[in-house]
C-alpha cells in the first residue's frame, strides 16, 4: 500500500469531503482559467474563413486580399459604400478591393473614377435594356460604354458620388453588376448564337442563365481565392472560347452504341483555362446531362475554396490546384460534392464539333428560323457611344426580335431580322456610324481598355490596335481571317496568347537611366477550337509606335510565302521556327 493511500485512510470523513471539495474547485478554475475551444466558422461564410484558418495554422501568411475579406466581408459593407458616395470620397484599397464585388473599380491613378461593370448572362440584352444603359452612359459615365471580352459592358468616368445611384438605376433595368469583380465567378458566357444557329447541338441560354442567378443567390460561392470563370459552348458556328475558362463546357454528341452511355447531347467538362497564363483548359473525360451542369460547377467550386491559395495572388487560380492535385485527386473530391456520379467517356468516341466561322460575328448570317438572320455589327475594339446604343437598340426593336447579342470579340448581334428587314438593319447600322462589314485585320481586333483607364496597362491598347488594322489596311489585301489581340498587362484581358498575333503591354528602356516608353512584347501562332494553343514570344520590347510597320512585315511575308491561299498566319508561324519569323521582321529596326 503506498503512502498516499495510507494517508488518506488517516483522514476523518470531514477532512476527505474538504480535500474532495477542494480538488474540485481548482479543476474548475483550472478550466475556467483556459480559453474556450474557437468556434467554428458559421453562415454562408464558413468554408472561406475555415480555409483562412487552416492556412495560417499550417504557418502561412494569408494574402492582404484574404484579411480584408475576412475583416469585413465586401457584401455587408453596402451602407459604407452608400456614406462614401454621399461624401463623394473615393476609397482606400481595401476598400477599392470591396467595391470590385458591385463592380465598381476605382482606376485611379489613370482616371480619379470609376469604372462600373455589369454582369449579362450569355451577353444578351433586351432592347429596352440597352437603351436604358445608354441613359445611364450619358447620366453617370462619359457617354461610352465598352463591350468586353466576357460578352458584357463597362462604362467608365463615373464620380465618386455617382457610384451607388449607379449601382441601383441598372438594378433598374433588370440587370446587376453584383460580383463582377475581385474575387468572384465572373460574367456567364455562352454562345453567341444559341437558338438561332442551325449547326448548335445545345441552346446555352438557359444552362447560362441557371448559373448567373445561382451564382447571384449563393453568397457561399463569394468566398473564391481569386476570380473565376465559366463559358458554355453549344456547338454553334460562332466561338465563345471557352478553352480560356477555368471551367468550359462543350456540348458534345455520343453516337449509339457506346457502354452505358444514352446516345444524345452531353456536355463534355474541360477545366483550369487561364491564357493569361499560359494554359488552355483540358479534358477531363467528364460529361454529364446538360441539367447536371449547374451543380457539377458548384461542386467544382468547393473544392477551389477549400484547396485553392490564399497566400500568393499569381497562383490563386484553378489551374494551380489542378497542377498540384492532378485531375484524378481533383475530380475525386468533386465527385465527393457532387449530387451523382461522374460520368466518364472516351472523347474519341465523340462525334465532331461543328466546325467555327471565323469572323462569323461581323455581318449577314442565316438563322436556324426559315427567313430569319442575325446581323453583326463591327464595334471599332468595342467602342460604342449613347447614340450608338439607343439606335441599335431600336433597330432591334423595329426590326429584330429585340435582342442585342454581345461577343467575345467585343461585338454585338442583331438577331431574328428578316429577310425583307435585312437592308433597313443595315442601313440603319450605317447611318449610327457603324458597319456590318470589316476588313479580315479590323473583324478579328481585339484591344482591353489601357493605359488611359486601367492602372496596370503598359500602353494605350486602344489606340494602337486601331493604328495598327489602318497601317496593315492602307499597306495590304487579304481576306482570310486574322486574330490580332492587344492587353496592356499580365492579366491579359485581351487574351493576347490566343490571338494569330498578340500584342502584350512592356515598359521600353530608353537609357541606362531607367527611363521607358510604352511598348509591347509580340507573340504569334495563338488559337482556339479545333487549332486551339497558346502563342509563343517572339520578340520583346517593342516600342508601341514602332508595332504597326513591325504586324505589317510579319503579314506581308505570311501572304508571300503561305503554302496556300487558305493557310493562317498561326499556321505559318507554326511551320516557321523564331529565327525564320525573325529574319521576316528585317530590315525594320523596331528598337529605334
Amino acid at each position: 500500500m503506498n503512502a498516499e493511500v495510507m494517508m488518506t485512510q488517516d483522514l476523518s470523513s470531514e477532512q476527505k469531503r474538504y480535500l474532495e471539495g477542494f480538488a474540485s474547485g481548482m479543476a474548475i478554475a483550472r478550466n475556467a482559467a483556459a480559453p474556450p475551444p474557437a468556434a467554428l466558422p458559421q453562415g454562408p461564410d464558413a468554408a472561406a474563413l475555415r480555409a483562412m484558418d487552416e492556412t495560417e495554422r499550417a504557418g502561412k501568411k494569408l494574402s492582404d486580399q484574404e484579411k480584408w475579406k475576412r475583416k469585413a466581408h465586401p457584401f455587408d459593407e453596402y451602407p459604407r459604400l452608400k456614406a462614401q458616395a454621399l461624401a463623394g470620397t473615393f476609397p482606400s484599397p481595401e476598400d477599392n478591393f470591396r467595391w470590385r464585388y458591385y463592380g465598381l473599380f476605382y482606376v485611379g491613378p489613370a482616371q480619379d473614377s470609376y469604372m462600373l461593370r455589369l454582369r449579362i448572362a450569355n451577353g444578351i440584352l433586351r432592347a429596352d435594356q440597352m437603351a436604358g444603359l445608354a441613359r445611364l452612359a450619358e447620366r453617370f459615365s462619359n457617354g461610352t460604354a465598352q463591350v468586353t471580352t466576357r460578352a458584357n459592358l463597362q462604362m467608365r468616368e463615373i464620380a465618386a458620388s455617382d457610384t451607388t445611384l449607379v449601382v441601383e438605376a441598372v438594378q433598374d433595368l433588370g440587370l446587376t453588376s453584383r460580383g463582377s469583380g475581385a474575387d468572384n465567378i465572373r460574367n456567364v458566357t455562352g454562345s453567341p448564337t444559341a437558338g438561332i444557329d442551325a449547326q448548335e447541338l445545345l441552346d446555352t441560354r438557359p444552362l447560362a442563365r441557371a448559373w448567373h442567378f445561382h451564382v447571384l443567390n449563393d453568397r457561399s460561392l463569394a468566398g473564391l481565392p481569386r476570380k473565376f470563370n465559366v463559358a458554355f459552348d453549344g456547338g454553334g458556328a460562332l466561338p465563345v472560347l471557352e478553352e480560356t475558362n477555368d471551367i468550359g463546357f462543350q456540348a458534345v454528341e455520343v453516337p449509339d452504341g457506346v457502354a452505358g452511355i444514352a446516345p444524345g447531347v452531353w456536355c463534355r467538362l474541360v477545366l483550369g483555362g487561364i491564357s493569361g497564363h499560359g494554359d488552355l483548359a483540358r479534358d477531363t473525360g467528364v460529361i454529364c446531362r446538360p441539367e447536371q451542369c449547374s451543380a457539377l460547377a458548384d461542386a467544382i467550386l468547393r473544392v477551389f475554396i477549400d484547396k485553392g491559395d490564399r497566400t500568393n495572388r499569381a497562383r490563386a487560380r484553378l489551374k494551380y490546384v489542378l497542377d498540384a492535385m492532378g485531375f484524378a485527386a481533383f475530380l475525386d473530391l468533386v465527385e465527393a460534392l457532387c449530387p451523382f456520379k461522374l460520368q466518364r467517356i472516351d472523347t474519341q468516341v465523340l462525334k465532331p464539333r461543328g466546325p467555327l466561322l471565323r469572323n462569323g460575328h461581323i455581318g449577314v448570317h442565316r438563322q436556324s428560323q426559315a427567313g430569319f438572320n442575325w446581323v453583326g455589327v463591327a464595334l471599332p475594339v468595342g467602342r460604342l457611344n449613347a447614340a450608338q446604343m439607343r439606335g441599335l437598340a431600336a433597330l432591334a426593336q423595329t426590326y429584330g426580335d429585340g435582342d442585342l447579342r454581345l461577343t467575345v470579340w467585343q461585338n454585338l448581334l442583331l438577331s431574328g431580322v428578316s429577310d425583307e428587314n435585312v437592308g433597313a438593319v443595315e442601313a440603319g447600322i450605317t447611318a449610327l456610324g457603324l458597319a456590318t462589314q470589316a476588313s479580315a485585320i479590323a473583324g478579328g481586333l481585339v484591344a482591353c481598355t489601357g493605359s488611359t483607364g486601367c492602372k496596370f496597362a503598359a500602353a494605350d491598347t486602344k489606340a494602337d490596335a486601331l493604328a495598327i488594322a489602318a497601317a496593315v489596311e492602307g499597306e495590304l489585301a487579304f481576306d482570310t481571317p486574322l486574330n490580332v489581340h492587344v492587353t496592356g498587362c499580365h492579366n491579359s484581358c485581351a487574351q493576347h496568347y490566343i490571338g494569330d498575333i498578340g500584342l502584350i503591354g512592356a515598359k521600353v528602356p530608353v537609357n541606362d537611366e531607367g527611363d521607358t516608353v510604352p511598348g509591347y512584347d509580340l507573340v504569334v501562332g495563338g488559337g482556339y477550337g479545333a487549332a486551339a494553343r497558346i502563342g509563343r514570344l517572339l520578340r520583346a520590347k517593342i516600342r508601341a509606335e514602332a508595332a504597326p510597320a513591325l504586324v505589317i512585315r510579319l503579314l506581308a511575308a505570311w501572304l508571300a510565302q503561305r503554302d496556300h491561299a487558305d493557310e493562317t498566319f498561326a499556321a505559318f508561324a507554326l511551320r516557321h521556327d523564331d529565327a525564320a519569323l525573325l529574319q521576316m521582321l528585317q530590315p525594320t529596326d523596331v528598337t529605334e
